[in-house]
């Protein structure tokens, strides 16, 4: 049996033909990133659902999972505060 994570993650496909490759929400061409981007800007999982009519709220929460997924398997190297002398 998959776990509520597994059951969203089916959701989000990549496919060569669709958006260049991108993850992308099953069905659509809506990419992981362009909603990530849209919740980074405070537009609301509801202003999002009222925007496209066809997408529901496990969408958005498997861009969400989609993500911490990514992060999980990424490596990343902080990044240096800058000093006021520069």
């Amino acid at each position: 049996m998959l776990s509520d994570k597994e059951n969203l993650l089916e959701r989000i496909i990549s496919n060569p033909n669709v958006m260049v490759g991108k993850p992308v929400i099953r069905g659509t061409r809506l990419t992981v990133h362009y909603i990530l981007g849209l919740l980074s800007q405070g537009i609301t999982q509801n202003e999002i659902l009222a925007e496209y009519n066809d997408l529901k709220k496990e969408d958005i929460l498997a861009c969400l999972a989609f993500a911490t997924e990514a992060l999980d398997i990424t490596t990343f190297v902080p990044l240096q505060e800058l000093s006021a002398h520069q």
